[in-house]
């Protein structure tokens, strides 16, 4: 079936791909898996009833690290953008600046800029970058009838895309104090569209599910912050509420909010993404494209720009900037199913490991794991859990 067809047909309706996924995971020879697989995916394990009492504590240890990344966020204070200009005979559609909120919105902001560039337009298209941005940009133009060839100089497992944690979250997105009433509208229309989009997605092919989080301060919480009662992403935040000391196990912390997000698996994701484009009919080419001119060389005359941090020097771009950010993982913990901020330290749990963070170094352009960082996130994060308490 072509697929265009098949999402126009099922686009709106989630909870009939929801029950699909469901179904799929009959293949799990036991009752017991299939529930496991089907709460994992489906929604978060709220078998715990009294708030956040019994949530299992992460075993933190150096001996458990399997591996320590890097990754640079392409940041903009003002934040992303989403716009137009004409090289030569070349109509360029940027999308690009997500700071650490690329797979976050990557569907939002790709369905503002094919909205902005492609009404109109005959002919091939070319998107430039095969991160989740590009991959989503490119499927969405297929989508719209579209032949689309992507040019990237590096494909999954190697994008900067696949060392990012995956939480639903706008991280590391901007300035607040530079944030325009055109960009607020903008950043509200791509969370509801990639929100949206993401429920459709839920289940093992695509590494997505839904997973609590706990988001914790010693003072009271920003409300007009992202996660705030006066959030514009409000609606977008199941689960929403705060809760008493007796309801949770995080010893020192006066203030504690849940709620439930997406949460998604890049390496299981972007390689299913690289593949739903490719059955569309989709080319790609590996190849670096060095300046202005080898874009106007290009076959297509509509481009989108997905180049992310590459956009600096291939658009002089002077307010992009790389934020430098570091996970340490550690092996599985299949009962850890649940989401922790607090501070600068977080931690969400993976099929792949649990994931320990964070760093965030503004300037910083170096891909080298900071040791000494390691070792004090690890101890911190040790720190935290050992002091878990009943309750």
């Amino acid at each position: 079936m072509n697929r265009r067809h098949f999402l126009r047909r099922c686009g709106a309706a989630g909870t009939s791909l929801l029950a699909t996924s469901a179904l799929l995971s009959g293949c799990i020879p036991t009752t017991a898996k299939r529930a496991g697989v089907q709460r994992s995916y489906l929604a978060p394990d709220t078998s715990f009833t009294s708030g956040a009492c019994g949530l299992p504590p992460v075993h933190v240890a150096a001996e458990r690290e399997i591996r320590t990344v890097v990754g640079l966020r392409p940041y903009r204070p003002s934040g992303f953008v989403v716009r137009m200009e004409q090289l030569g005979d070349t109509r360029v559609v940027h999308n690009y600046g997500h700071g650490g909120a690329g797979i976050t919105l990557s569907w939002g902001t790709s369905k503002l800029a094919v909205d902005l560039g492609a009404p109109g337009h005959r002919g091939p298209v070319a998107v430039l970058g095969c991160g989740a941005v590009g991959l989503a940009n490119a499927i969405l133009l297929q989508e719209a009838g579209y032949e689309v060839t992507i040019y990237a100089k590096a494909l999954p497992p190697e994008t900067t895309s696949n060392i990012a944690g995956g939480q639903w979250f706008p991280a590391y997105l901007s300035d607040p104090a530079k944030r325009t009433p055109e960009f607020n509208a903008q950043l509200l229309a791509a969370a509801d569209y990639a929100y949206r989009r993401y429920q459709i997605m839920v289940g093992p092919r695509y590494g997505v599910r839904w997973m609590r989080n706990y988001f914790l301060n010693h003072k009271a919480f920003n409300e007009s912050g992202y996660i705030g009662t006066q959030s514009p992403l409000r609606a977008m935040m199941p689960e929403y509420r705060d809760l008493a000391s007796g309801e949770h196990p995080f010893a020192g912390y006066e203030h504690v909010r849940q709620l439930d997000t997406p949460i998604i698996e890049p390496p299981v994701y972007l390689a299913a993404m690289l593949d739903e484009f490719r059955i569309a009919g989709g080319k790609v080419q590996v190849r670096e494209l060095a300046d202005r001119a080898a874009i106007i060389a290009l076959p297509e005359k509509l481009v989108f720009n997905c180049t992310g941090l590459g956009a600096k020097g291939l658009f002089d771009d002077a307010e992009l900037t790389p934020v430098k950010g570091q996970l340490t993982i550690l092996l599985p913990q299949p009962e850890v199913q649940y989401a922790v901020a607090h501070g600068d330290l977080y931690m969400f749990p993976r099929s792949d490991g649990i994931l320990l963070g964070g760093t965030h170094e503004e300037g910083n352009w170096s891909l080298a794991p900071d040791l000494e960082r390691k070792r004090e996130i690890l101890a911190e994060h040790k720190a935290f859990f050992d002091a878990f308490r009943a309750c």
